[in-house]
């Protein structure tokens, strides 16, 4: 199969064309209105330094039906604990640069460069996208963020710098999620830490049917910013 090159036009193949690897097109820009466009298709961009803009949507598909969360018994009893303070959309900013941060310290290469970091916090402005923050001692110590349409939670990445605050961040979103009526969470790529909560693959046939079905359906969740405060 073919990868498209994108022009200034906003517009996207057909994500069922994107090659072996999910890899559908190179280019474009990453104007919110572009990125919106993007997820409410199956697509994210995804990209190293030196690299021009690549958008994916890859098959399988990982994807976490919320009411299907796996808690194992010991992440419970730290739930049970309250150890951790959690918030939502408290330290948007600090919590996506973290996320570029902590894979830059252990020497991994990371996507979330400042055009990337830019063009979601722009979202974040728009209310589109989203973060849970954990913390301990007045200090942000673990979290996500992610893109929000209808009842889609489009999970894009998560950090710590404590043992477990971010499974507790996860954890307690899912069960906000849950609340706010959303039916579908999007984990993009198959890790064995996400399937550990209960992800699993589907087609991206599926994924792509139930997408257009709830990103036109409404949640429950705040209009101008999501509840912060204890969870």
């Amino acid at each position: 199969m073919s990868v498209f090159l994108l022009s200034q036009e906003l517009s996207f193949p057909s994500p069922e064309l994107a090659d072996d690897t999910g890899l559908l097109a190179i280019g474009g820009d990453l104007r919110p209105e572009r990125l919106v466009l993007a997820y409410v298709n199956g697509i994210f961009p995804w990209y190293n330094a030196n690299e021009p803009i690549l958008w994916w949507s890859p098959n399988p598909r990982l994807v976490l039906f919320p009411h299907k969360l796996h808690v194992s018994k010991r992440l419970g009893r730290i739930l049970r604990s309250c150890a951790f303070h959690i918030t939502f959309d408290v330290a948007f900013e600090q919590t996506i640069r973290a996320c570029a941060e902590s894979r830059l310290e252990k020497g991994e290469e990371t996507w979330l460069n400042e055009d990337m970091v830019q063009a979601y916090i722009e979202l974040h402005k728009r209310g589109l996208a989203h973060s849970t923050e954990a913390w301990l001692n007045h200090e942000v110590v673990g979290g996500l963020y992610g893109v929000t349409i209808g009842q889609v939670f489009f999970g894009e990445s998560m950090w710590t710098k404590v043992d477990n605050a971010s499974k507790v961040a996860f954890v307690t979103l899912v069960q906000q999620l849950i609340q706010w009526g959303f039916q579908l969470i999007d984990c993009q790529v198959t890790t064995r830490h996400l399937i550990s909560f209960g992800a699993e693959e589907i087609p991206r046939s599926l994924f792509l049917r139930l997408l257009h079905r709830y990103v036109r359906l409404k949640n429950t969740a705040p209009m101008d910013r999501w509840t912060a405060g204890d969870m």
